[in-house]
């Protein structure tokens, strides 16, 4: 199972690191720079939007994941009473967001972003359950190609309108919306096509009893995603409108530069956790010890997140100067604390990952509640003063806060023992990374030269601690066994 899994992370990250890159850095960088503070009103519509995205899904996706994976048979069974959920839900959805947009005040513009807007999160939805029945099927490579889709055909239209010469009108940030539906939409399809062949589907199923027992079942995961969404994307909502304009406005563009380049990273950890649902529901449902990859996959991700969250800490400046057109020095003090989030966003990931197998909603949406509540509080308090960087320090601390508590709950649930050798390894680990980015830093050499070999001497490091283990990535490569770290 860990060279299943370690397989198919190497296809999933391979693809995603070769396409959503140059979608986040090479359009979505330059959509900002070339509308300015409009997109800090779309990032702002946008995070709205995401707030009720849970209305969409009621934690059907994460129930039917786990769910496949443990009993394969129940796709053909299931699918055709889902769909009919799915667009009960989406009338749902599109009723709460629009009242609650007309309460607080949203209408012009915003609300025209907001519909398109909201029509992406259902196709995103969509796409994500239709890609939960095909890895719940352990079908990794297929969902692979998937997970790419949409950024690929995004990167290929407004690649098109930013430098094709199509129009002699400056880019606006609605072209950039409208090209997020057609990408989503078609991606959808193609992954309805594709899921409608493996379930062997013919028509729509209306069978109540079936659904009020899912709902039933996903309501706890339902319940931890919106507590999760709350406080992962109410920061910029809240920073618009807390302070008043046109410095309300600033501030969330200034924040959302720092948090794309976090969202983009956060896309590593994510494909973590989309491939260990299915493999720790699989695990623990056969009676396999978990242990192990856990502490193999929490070690993989836990040393990319140690150099890439460090790196860009010493580093801030110079990539925000290299990435923005405006507001540069802001947005570094901002990126500078956010990115210390990724690494306890990627420890969630694992953690929060294996008690989601387990079933131990209960105790994460304890966690999910309490960390809601601390973001909304150290927000109301930080941002009047600090703005921007006050909503960076706000996240950083309930992202630290949520990670903390996964960890010692998956401790008691799995009775792990703690491993003295591999925690001061990882102290080790972390002194010798500060010392890299501090001696590459005063090195009398452009700061990109110094910042390639930060990263090239961290992984060497990395492998002279064992972090990273040759022997398994050959072991991957040439079919032969995984053994467990030490």
């Amino acid at each position: 199972m860990q060279k299943k899994f370690l397989a198919n992370l190497i296809l999933l990250l391979s693809l995603n690191l070769l396409i959503k890159p140059l979608y986040i850095f090479g359009i979505d960088l330059t959509v900002q720079n070339v509308v300015g503070n409009d997109y800090g009103i779309y990032f702002v519509v946008f995070n709205f939007s995401f707030l009720f995205n849970i209305l969409l899904d009621f934690g059907i996706t994460n129930f039917n994941n786990r769910n496949i994976a443990q009993n394969n048979q129940l796709l053909n069974k299931h699918f055709s009473r889902i769909l009919v959920a799915k667009l009960m839900l989406a009338l749902g959805y599109f009723m709460v967001t629009f009242l609650v947009a007309l309460i607080i005040g949203y209408q012009g513009i915003k609300m025209r972003y907001l519909i398109f807007l909201a029509i992406n999160q259902f196709l995103i939805s969509f796409i994500f359950y239709l890609r939960s029945n095909l890895s719940g099927l352990l079908l990794f490579k297929t969902d692979s190609f998937l997970s790419i889709l949409d950024r690929f055909l995004l990167i290929i239209i407004c690649g098109t309108l930013l430098w094709g010469g199509m129009t002699s009108t400056p880019f606006r940030i609605e072209w950039f919306i409208y090209a997020q539906t057609a990408s989503y939409g078609l991606t959808a399809l193609v992954a309805l096509l594709i899921v409608i062949r493996k379930a062997a589907f013919r028509r729509l199923s209306w069978n109540w009893p079936f659904l009020v027992m899912i709902f039933r079942k996903s309501f706890p995961f339902a319940l931890l995603v919106l507590l999760m969404t709350f406080y992962n994307r109410i920061d910029s909502v809240m920073i618009e409108r807390i302070l008043p304009n046109p410095a309300g406005k600033e501030q969330a563009t200034i924040y959302a530069s720092a948090f794309r380049i976090l969202d983009a990273v956060n896309m590593i950890a994510y494909l973590f956790s989309v491939l260990l649902l299915p493999i720790f529901s699989k695990m623990l449902k056969t009676g396999d010890p978990v242990v192990y990859m856990v502490k193999l996959s929490f070690t993989l991700l836990i040393t990319i997140a140690l150099i890439i969250s460090l790196g860009c800490h010493f580093y801030s400046e110079q990539l925000m100067d290299l990435l923005m057109v405006a507001h540069v020095q802001e947005s570094s003090a901002v990126f500078r604390i956010m990115m210390f989030g990724f690494i306890a966003i990627s420890s969630g990931y694992i953690f929060g990952t294996l008690l989601t197998a387990n079933g131990s909603l209960w105790h994460l949406n304890l966690i999910a509640g309490g960390s809601m509540l601390l973001s909304i509080a150290l927000n109301l308090l930080l941002i009047p003063r600090f703005m921007a960087l006050g909503s960076a320090w706000a996240s950083v601390i309930t992202q630290f806060s949520s990670m903390i508590a996964q960890i010692v709950v998956a401790w008691i649930i799995f009775r792990f023992r703690i491993s003295w050798r591999f925690w001061l390894k990882l102290i080790a680990f972390i002194a010798g990374l500060i010392a890299i980015n501090l001696i590459t830093r005063m090195l009398p050499i452009a700061w990109y030269y110094g910042f390639i070999i930060m990263v090239v001497s961290s992984l060497i490091f990395a492998f002279v601690l064992r972090f990273i283990r040759l022997s398994s990535l050959t072991g991957i490569l040439t079919g032969s066994s995984v053994q467990p770290q030490k």
